[in-house]
């Protein structure tokens, strides 16, 4: 059956995609100036440029990827008795996180030294992990009745590892530009990781690295790559290869450990030899494209009702980590034996998908923009041309 070597430890899931502002990045929005247009509103005027629409594709793409995120925290205490549940988060894990990075690295294409971009890069992902990595501390200090449970910047807790990871990958974008084959160099980085047990926890540089090929994949990719996933063919076909999929995971599940769908560990610390860890890494990254396609040929094109919600993914994703780990420490699912019965697994899925809507919508995003976007405008030098601003402002 599953085997989570950590079971209240580091687990992944989701997202946060944080480019200057392009048309589709579904990541937390820049704040705007008073007076400003809103997205999406029509300007005129002389000298005016209409404003940047939001791509619906992708800002669907990643509201439906956190729904699949908190459905799998959900399922995860259900899968040491549950065979059907097991094989569907097998089968979840295996496309949902790759997914989210490889928009992540899509969405990251322009990312360069600019004094903006890494002011961003600060206010939008160290400073939300530092707060949150303290915040989830407290919580299981209080919540498991751990006291000595440390906080440590250096050993990301549950969630806010893919902080860290999205915060390595995007600096280490002008590398990739400038290498002659990063995919497979990526790959091979990956890799060594799932071979080297001594690389440890800190900054859980296992799943940055393990995790790094689908971010340079996405950093690759263009506009119609993602069209060809959309073609009517390509959604036909991934209805026998996801069925095929939850075949395999049934038969799998109690074969095979789920602590390799998590990337964070060695092969040898998962009890394996070594060459494991290269067979697994190559099988899962090509399991992992595939699934992430077929996610990809079934994500609406248009405008949903959950569209807007796509651009919260990131509270969603952090917030709702409280209440997974919750149930756990507060002992829900043993107090609770119906939840282990195919009803209460239908309640838990349903409930999950119902708690991410609600934490991805405006009021949330507005209600935490202070820890997820802040401005910190007293925490930076201001550049040469804003300056010019000010004094022609002045003048």
């Amino acid at each position: 059956m599953t085997n989570s070597l950590r079971p209240y430890g580091h687990q992944r899931a989701p997202l946060p995609s944080a480019q200057t502002p392009a048309p589709g990045v579904p990541s937390p929005r820049p704040p705007r100036n008073p007076g400003s247009p809103q997205p999406g509103t029509a300007t005129t005027g002389p000298g005016t440029k209409p404003a940047k629409q939001r791509d619906a594709f992708f800002d669907n793409a990643k509201y439906l990827a956190i729904v699949f995120v908190a459905m799998g925290h959900a399922w995860e205490p259900l899968t040491d008795h549950s065979r059907a549940a097991e094989a569907l988060y097998m089968v979840v894990y295996t496309f949902h996180m790759p997914a989210f990075i490889l928009i992540s690295g899509y969405f990251s294409r322009s990312f360069d030294m600019r004094t903006d971009r890494l002011q961003r890069l600060v206010t939008g992902i160290a400073v939300p992990y530092i707060l949150f990595e303290v915040a989830y501390s407290l919580f299981k200090k209080w919540a498991d009745d751990d006291p000595s449970h440390p906080i440590s910047l250096l050993d990301p807790w549950y969630l806010t590892w893919f902080l860290v990871a999205l915060f390595v990958w995007r600096m280490t974008v002008p590398l990739w530009k400038v290498v002659r084959w990063p995919v497979p160099l990526s790959l091979a980085i990956a890799i060594l990781a799932s071979v080297s047990p001594d690389i440890g926890d800190d900054l859980d540089l296992q799943r940055v690295l393990q995790f790094l090929p689908f971010f340079v994949v996405g950093l690759f990719m263009k506009p119609e790559h993602f069209q060809l996933m959309r073609r009517r063919e390509v959604r036909i076909l991934s209805v026998p290869v996801l069925l095929s999929a939850l075949v395999f995971a049934y038969w799998a599940g109690p074969r095979m450990s789920s602590a390799w769908f998590y990337h964070r560990d060695s092969a040898q610390e998962l009890g394996s030899p070594w060459w494991a860890g290269v067979v697994m890494t190559l099988a899962m990254f090509g399991c992992s494209l595939v699934l992430t396609s077929c996610f990809f040929a079934w994500v609406p094109r248009r405008k949903m009702w959950f569209t807007v919600l796509g651009a919260g993914t990131l509270y969603g994703y952090l917030l709702h980590g409280f209440l997974a780990k919750g149930s756990r420490f507060w002992g829900w699912y043993d107090d609770y034996a119906w939840l282990n019965q195919p009803l209460g697994e239908i309640f838990l899925t349903v409930a999950a998908a119902a708690v991410i809507t609600v934490l991805c919508t405006p009021p949330v995003q507005r209600a935490f923009r202070f820890a997820m976007e802040p401005k910190m405008e007293w925490a930076f030098k201001k550049d040469a041309t804003e300056l010019a601003r000010e004094r022609a402002k002045k003048s």
